[in-house]
């Protein structure tokens, strides 16, 4: 197992990007692939992609992020990948069907974002969950589930 107590770097700086980049040919970066509902646990254990048990103990004043860096040596390096968020849009028939399904987002704190006339609700437990406490302003028209998938 390995015991990870802090974060090492950001894959994106450049001091340590090009070591990164050598172990990326070697085949030698392992990803811990998390939901981003999962960044803010200071505390937990997780299997990486290539197997191996991960116990992450991070300090108050670190939070994980994509491409935060948990281990980097010669030979190898473990870095955090954040999933891909899937999306439900939903179109409202008109203004007042917008503020009730804002309302009622808001009322069930779901994590949401605007494009255009559309709201996007992130799905971060069974779709089925977040249709089924719309259904009532699905049958009455209220609102329409257009599509969802990654990123919206």
């Amino acid at each position: 197992m390995l015991l990870v107590d802090r974060i090492i770097g950001d894959r994106s700086d450049a001091s340590l990007s090009h070591q990164l980049h050598q172990l990326e040919h070697a085949h030698a970066v392992d990803f811990l692939v998390l939901p981003r509902n999962e960044l803010s646990r200071r505390r937990f254990r997780a299997r990486s992609e290539d197997g191996l048990d991960v116990a992450i103990t991070l300090p108050r004043e670190e939070k994980l992020f994509d491409g935060a860096i948990l281990a980097l040596d010669t030979s190898s390096a473990l870095v955090v990948k954040v999933e891909a968020d899937n999306w439900l849009r939903l179109r409202p028939a008109d203004m007042a069907a917008a503020l009730q399904v804002g309302f009622h987002a808001g009322n069930l704190h779901w994590r949401v974002r605007f494009d255009g006339d559309d709201l996007l609700i992130a799905v971060e437990q069974e779709l089925k969950s977040y249709l089924d406490r719309l259904e009532d302003l699905i049958k009455n028209g209220t609102v329409m589930p257009i599509e969802s998938g990654e990123d919206g």
